[in-house]
């Protein structure tokens, strides 16, 4: 095996318990996006359904863009974890203020 069919084993085998349940990915623009991860394939392309993105500013609060159903191609997801809801429900975005992320450099 070569490491990317080995990497790309190791993510899907990752991804399998996710189904399902509310995921936040951080794509390599620098975007987040949350939503209730529905399905993935061999190439990591990922299915969210009741997403959302999630727009970060210094200077008013978390802006939530609804997106609905969302297809992210796996080559542009950075990172991707599963969502504490009950943590999440304690946390009021409109007083969260923050830099946007920057892109991901290789």
């Amino acid at each position: 095996k070569t490491f990317a069919q080995s990497y790309r084993r190791m993510a899907l085998n990752a991804l399998e318990p996710l189904l399902g349940r509310t995921v936040s990915v951080i794509t390599a623009d620098g975007r987040v996006i949350v939503g209730t991860l529905k399905g993935f394939d061999q190439t990591v392309n990922i299915i969210l359904s009741g997403s959302h993105e999630r727009v970060y500013s210094t200077t008013s609060g978390v802006e939530q863009v609804q997106l609905g159903l969302y297809i992210i191609r796996g080559d542009n997801i950075a990172v991707i974890g599963e969502m504490d809801e009950e943590m999440e429900s304690d946390i009021n975005l409109a007083d969260i203020r923050a830099e946007p992320l920057n892109p991901v450099v290789h």
